[in-house]
């Protein structure tokens, strides 16, 4: 086949990947191809070097590896063009919400496949769009050792990545998936509270580089986040005066159950 990588929807998604790619040496510009039908789309990839196309059968015929960067809607129709124009060797990247491994192989079957389709289903995040992406990967029944070594180098370059059983996804999708929402939800209600306090105009700026940096120093620290924040909390000081009135409020097992609520609602999506 011509290509390594076929991506079917050249979204912001797929366009992030495709620079981590090539920006980190995973593969090169002229070792892809990208359907959509947005002429839009097709420019932003041929300015990156990247073959375009709008027809999704070119996709299939041409890469050894298919990544499906499209919404879960159009599952039914990409199946079937998985179906009557894939082949055996040929390895299936979804990043599709609630589509599960099983799901899709079986509406590619449907499409005429004899084989077992080898399927790399991907959980990633919106955080991928700057490079720091949170994805899990995980392999379907019919995928064969190796099968997700590229997906694994592909999401990394763009974040960090780590290998999940299927079954572990919708925790994924809880914790990674839905978690920049909960940041904004964080960072919404500390805006508020700096215009109440009078800070006006520097309100954003002032809580984006917090959490920023806040972020940073938990990610280059060895300690757990309990541990970072017992290090802030002076007793008798002011953080200890913020903490305790969340710890009244009981936000953190607020936030727990709102985790769990978006498991149960991935499970219930994916069903």
């Amino acid at each position: 086949m011509r290509y390594e990588l076929g991506f079917l929807g050249a979204g912001n998604m797929a366009e992030a990947i495709a620079r981590a790619a090539v920006r980190c040496g995973v593969l090169g510009a002229d070792d892809m191809v990208a359907s959509d039908p947005s002429p839009d789309r097709r420019r932003v990839f041929t300015s990156l070097g990247v073959a375009t196309t709008e027809d999704n059968v070119t996709v299939i015929r041409q890469a050894k590896q298919v990544l499906l960067a499209v919404k879960p809607q159009t599952m039914s129709q990409v199946a079937s063009d998985l179906g009557k124009h894939g082949s055996p060797d040929q390895v299936i990247v979804t990043i599709m919400a609630g589509v599960t491994t099983r799901k899709l192989a079986g509406a590619i079957r449907a499409a005429g496949r004899g084989d077992e389709p080898r399927i790399v289903r991907v959980m990633p995040n919106t955080p991928l769009q700057v490079g720091l992406g949170m994805s899990g990967v995980a392999v379907g029944p019919g995928a064969q050792p190796g099968d997700e070594a590229l997906t694994m180098k592909l999401f990394g370059a763009a974040g960090k990545a780590v290998r999940v059983e299927e079954t572990a996804l919708d925790a994924i999708t809880a914790v990674s998936g839905s978690g920049p929402a909960y940041v904004f939800y964080l960072a919404e209600a500390m805006e508020q509270a700096a215009r109440d306090l009078g800070l006006g105009e520097h309100a954003r700026v002032i809580v984006q580089q917090t959490i920023l940096g806040a972020a940073q120093l938990m990610a280059s620290s060895s300690e757990a986040p309990a541990e970072l924040r017992r290090k802030v909390t002076s007793p008798g000081g002011t953080t200890e005066a913020a903490v305790r009135t969340m710890t009244e409020q009981r936000v953190a097992e607020a936030i727990v159950q709102a985790v769990k609520a978006a498991e149960k609602r991935s499970k219930e999506l994916g069903a």
